[in-house]
């Protein structure tokens, strides 16, 4: 017998983790079915584990295409498969981006998804250790923390931006984004806070919730225009699960259009390159892949630096190159404790980054499945750089970061500068520098784009359309990419569904 419930939400990621525990609360029946593991790993609670977990068990370490216009290399991308999703593998960053984001969006005809409207979101989710204000949420299940015990090279990132002319900022996600300043980040009791930590686990044991892990999603079956049933696999064994209300894709910017694909939703072309029959044609389903990009300008250090007792990821930079007016800024150098090459090269044993970071690219890319099989990959290709802003912008982020590790503020933790390692002879260098470095922020957004066009995949109540009882919840729906980590903004997707589904 099939496996009943009033919905099903396909991933346990971050948005699915907020719209599950909205719908539990609600008193609905939910069926979380969700590909990888539980999250016993115990670098994923670890604020200091991220690094260890690329590549791992619970990473999709998805590979792209070639890419043309990054000197032909793969580029790898980070993805949970994992209760929490990318929530349990991520940095910890709490940031949800310009608040021009949300209003661009809802001027393409998303009503409702203005900043006016998704801050309460934000702010619902939130227990902030600061307490409830006009920024910020107490009370609720997510707990955001400010950084103590600082890396002393974290501070010196920003001592020497503030002296090179860039403002303090105290909270990039408070009235003024712009400047240099410390994270807030989803770390409680110190340990990561998860989405699916923060939303699930304290309604694990409510008769309400169903769990399925290592659980393969083959497709969402449409009978005549509707979504009556997800077939998936676990262990090899065909299940089925069907859902009274709804089924929610929440599989992520990689997922849920494979799912979609799969299902025989897509584009037509891409469905018969894969061996899919056409369900619903709908060209928008993979289109539209955009991701933050960062570039790694590392320093090796003279000895070892003290390890890091918060996330390896403590202070950034909000900035505007020279290529754009907008109010909202383009650019968000990070700095890591650890040197992190962004294009998997060479790196010296101690040492730290300061990256450079795009997070308003206008490049858009593909994705499409291979074939009908879940265990294959999708072929992704995001087409970084082809546009020459973005190629520009990253040039100018590059001088900005190498301006500030040049600081005398970081001498005392710098033996040399190690990427690049020769001071580039001119802009051209460096343009070629940003194509062999670019790497991802893993931020991946954008490929079932919500809107009210041709090209959308869902309407802006994230219904799939052309097919009832089937919505997408999650970063795919983003039609552009917020100017921060996307992780708040994911959790944000799955409270204003809730809210749809609802009816609030």
């Amino acid at each position: 017998m099939p496996q009943q419930s009033d919905y099903i939400v396909i991933g346990a990621g971050s948005a699915g983790s907020s719209l599950t525990r909205r719908l539990i609360d609600a008193g609905h029946s939910v069926h979380v079915i969700e590909a990888g593991s539980v999250d016993t790993d115990p670098n994923i609670h670890s604020p200091q584990g991220w690094p260890a977990l690329l590549t791992g068990p619970n990473d999709w370490a998805v590979m792209t295409t070639p890419q043309e216009h990054a000197a032909g290399r793969e580029l790898f991308w980070p993805r949970g498969k994992v209760l929490g999703g990318s929530s349990s593998l991520n940095g910890m960053i709490y940031i949800r981006g310009h608040r021009d984001d949300y209003d661009a969006w809802e001027a393409e005809g998303n009503t409702g998804w203005g900043w006016d409207s998704v801050l309460p979101l934000f702010k619902r989710s939130e227990d902030h250790e600061d307490g409830a204000s006009a920024f910020h949420g107490a009370g609720g299940p997510l707990h955001v923390s400010r950084l103590r015990d600082r890396h002393p090279a974290a501070q010196a990132f920003v001592d020497a931006a503030v002296a090179l002319g860039h403002p303090l900022t105290e909270d990039f996600n408070g009235e003024i984004m712009e400047g240099a300043g410390f994270n807030h980040a989803t770390i409680k009791d110190g340990k990561r806070h998860s989405a699916w930590q923060a939303f699930v686990v304290p309604v694990l044991d409510s008769p309400l919730l169903t769990v399925t892990t290592d659980a393969l999603v083959h497709r969402v079956v449409i009978e005549g225009g509707q979504a009556v049933g997800v077939e998936y696999s676990v262990g090899g064994e065909m299940l089925v699960a069907t859902a009274d209300a709804e089924i929610i894709l929440s599989a992520g910017a990689i997922g849920s259009p494979a799912v979609l694909h799969r299902s025989g939703v897509g584009d037509r072309a891409d469905l018969a390159a894969a061996g899919v029959d056409v369900v619903v044609d709908l060209p928008g389903v993979g289109k539209n892949l955009h991701d933050h990009l960062l570039v790694g300008n590392i320093y090796e250090s003279p000895s070892p630096l003290i390890p890091g007792r918060n996330n390896l990821l403590e202070s950034q930079l909000f900035a505007h190159s020279r290529q754009t007016d907008d109010n909202a800024p383009d650019l968000q150098p990070l700095f890591l404790h650890l040197p992190y090459p962004t294009d998997g090269g060479d790196a010296p044993a101690q040492g730290f980054t300061i990256a450079p970071g795009l997070v308003a690219p206008r490049s858009r890319g593909t994705l499409r499945i291979a074939s009908a099989d879940p265990a294959a990959a999708a072929i992704v290709d995001p087409n970084i750089l082809a546009e020459d802003y973005d190629v520009e912008a990253l040039v100018d982020a590059v001088i900005m970061c190498r301006e500030i590790g040049g600081h005398e503020a970081l001498a005392p933790f710098v033996a040399r500068e190690y990427v690049p390692s020769s001071a580039p002879a001119d802009r051209d260098a460096i343009r070629s520098l940003v194509r062999a470095l670019a790497g991802t922020y893993h931020h991946q957004v954008g490929t079932c784009r919500m809107g009210v066009g041709d090209d959308a995949v869902v309407d802006p109540q994230l219904r799939v359309r052309g097919v009832a009882g089937l919505r997408v919840a999650d970063a795919s729906i983003m039609p552009t990419v917020p100017r921060g980590n996307t992780n708040a903004p994911a959790i944000m997707v799955g409270e204003k569904s809730a809210d749809l589904l609802l009816g609030a």
